[in-house]
């Protein structure tokens, strides 16, 4: 969300593998994870998962293969939802109120 995260890290920044996080957990991004699957996960026609109901149900095929990728590796994820903005965000906040 505007916070330019790779300028941030990029001195720290390095490239892991499944192996490298062997019976660890890991923290990740819910909202942007489920937007994702929401956005790729689709049927051959192009349109969304659903269920007998209709309800779309990308996100959660996306998130039980995912998770079950992590648990296989020995990988526990722990998603975590939005809380209040940081206040590296604040600017970018009030930009696109504008």
């Amino acid at each position: 969300m505007g916070t330019k995260i790779n300028e941030l890290v990029k001195e720290v920044r390095r490239t892991i593998t499944f192996e490298n996080l062997l019976n660890k957990h890991i923290a990740i991004d819910a909202f942007n994870t489920i937007y994702q699957f929401l956005a790729i996960i689709r049927q051959r026609d192009g349109t969304p998962l659903k269920d007998y109901n209709g309800n779309v149900t990308s996100h959660l095929s996306g998130l039980f293969y995912r998770t079950i990728n992590f648990l296989e590796h020995s990988i526990k994820p722990i998603y975590v939802f939005d809380g209040v903005p940081s206040e590296l965000k604040l600017e970018t906040i009030k930009e696109r109120r504008k």
